[in-house]
């Protein structure tokens, strides 16, 4: 695998931790929060795009398709983000998609030695 991909699954790992970070500090009802936890969420499914589709194929329970939408979402109707698919999305998605990029990030790890 490239470092390419390395890279982008080391991006997802840092926005999820930062999404815990700042949410840490305060709800969603926060406007900085808010809008800290929906830029990370943006660079989720901006690295999520630029991974080789091939890796992301080892992990088909995970709806790559859906995150990539997300960040779509996020990034042209940020007026019509509702705070509770955020707050779903970091309580019920994020969990499962830490977990399966650590997977892949181990995955991509073992077939360089």
């Amino acid at each position: 695998m490239s470092r390419h991909n390395d890279q982008r699954l080391a991006d997802i790992l840092a926005a999820a931790a930062a999404i815990e970070d700042h949410v840490s500090r305060g709800g969603l009802d926060d406007g900085l929060v808010f809008d800290a936890v929906r830029i990370r969420l943006l660079e989720i499914g901006e690295a999520v795009k630029a991974i080789d589709r091939g890796l992301l194929a080892h992990e088909p329970d995970v709806p790559w398709v859906d995150i990539a939408a997300m960040r779509n979402h996020l990034a042209h109707r940020y007026f019509d983000t509702a705070h509770a698919i955020v707050q779903a999305t970091i309580t019920e998605d994020l969990p499962p998609l830490v977990a399966a990029v650590e997977r892949l990030l181990e995955e991509t790890t073992r077939r360089r030695l």
